[in-house]
């Protein structure tokens, strides 16, 4: 079985330097946005952070294709973002020269920048190698100084194998309780590879720091059990997930937070339950939002499917096609979990 020690590699160093300039773009533009045409903020960072991380995939994975969230028709219209993106890229890098060198993929110019980014036009599919990234998931979280991830993930032939997640704002600690305003400056590089289970490690600014074994919490009363959910209703239906929580038991209040952090706090132990139910018959998730943490839960002890209990399949293309919803939990109680969430959302349905 590969071992996927360099492509871990790789994308460990890809991420944390990627976590750096979204950090930097943070803390100096005071949160600067622009909208896409739908509307949604994109923030430098995006930007910046998938030339960052494309550009070390391709000097040491030529071959490989990748799906990742933004092109880069925008920046060359306004010269003056892509001035303000390519100032964060071009000052970015690992402050450990041997960490920089392995990492490679130096950015020479403003257009290097933006053919990089124009590399993730990958439709996706069940064959070869497909990287997956999105480099600020939760924008919304980003800008307000919440959660935020940068998302890594390989799939080969349709299967996830390498799954990295940098969470700049969750504590290192990971027996740190669980809540909604929980934020740190310290942050938790988090990552996994098929077979080989899931680690965390603070995040820093140089060569990896040591990493440890993370595993999901045994639960055996559901009572006791926390989910989390995201922050926004147009992303999961909260009223259907606050009637699941109802139904298996569980007393304590949901913790709303943005991104694959999610994924993250449930896989080391600091919640149990991630519910995102979808909020229209039409809508596909995208699999840049869920394969890095997906695999990270997996490898921890978990099971993830969509809300019908099936398997999800990152081999259709782009979006998550087949599947709705997203439902992880200890792989003890899933299909708890599983059962009552096909209870509450077929009342719904027969309502």
């Amino acid at each position: 079985m590969a071992s996927f020690a360099k492509e871990l590699l790789i994308a460990q160093l890809a991420v944390q330097r990627a976590t750096l300039l979204t950090k930097r773009v943070f803390n100096e533009t005071a949160k600067g946005a622009v909208d896409k045409s739908d509307k949604s903020p994109v923030t430098i960072g995006d930007f910046g952070a998938q030339a960052l991380i494309i550009s070390a995939l391709h000097a040491n994975f030529p071959d490989d294709e990748i799906v990742a969230e933004e092109e880069s028709s925008l920046l060359r219209e306004k010269a003056s973002l892509r001035d303000q993106i390519w100032e964060f890229v071009r000052g970015v890098k690992l402050s450990d020269d041997e960490a920089e060198a392995t990492i490679g993929g130096g950015i020479k110019s403003e257009e290097d920048m933006l053919k990089y980014i124009d590399m993730g036009a990958s439709k996706g599919g069940r064959q070869g190698r497909i990287w997956c990234i999105d480099p600020i998931d939760g924008t919304k979280g980003f800008l307000r100084g919440g959660q935020y991830a940068v998302c890594l993930g390989l799939m080969v032939d349709g299967d996830v194998k390498v799954g990295v997640l940098g969470c700049p704002n969750l504590p290192v600690d990971d027996t740190a309780p669980l809540t909604a305003d929980i934020a740190s400056g310290h942050g938790v590089l988090f990552s996994a590879v098929k077979g080989q289970g899931a680690t965390s490690r603070p995040l820093g600014d140089g060569s990896l720091a040591e990493g440890k074994a993370i595993s999901m919490r045994p639960l055996t009363d559901m009572s006791k059990a926390s989910f989390c959910e995201s922050v926004e209703a147009g992303h999961s239906a909260h009223g259907d997930q606050a009637a699941i929580s109802e139904k298996l038991g569980i007393t304590a209040p949901s913790v709303r937070m943005d991104s694959q952090a999610k994924y993250a706090s449930i896989a080391r132990g600091a919640g149990d339950v991630y519910l995102r139910l979808p909020v229209s018959a039409t809508y596909q998730e995208k699999i840049w939002d869920h394969a890095a943490g997906y695999l990270i839960v997996k490898e921890a002890g978990g099971e993830v499917t969509d809300a019908n209990g099936k398997a999800l399949d990152f081999g259709i293309g782009r979006t998550l096609a087949e599947n709705k919803g997203v439902v992880a939990a200890p792989a003890s109680v899933h299909g708890e979990v599983i059962r009552v969430v096909k209870e509450v959302l077929a009342k719904k349905a027969a309502a």
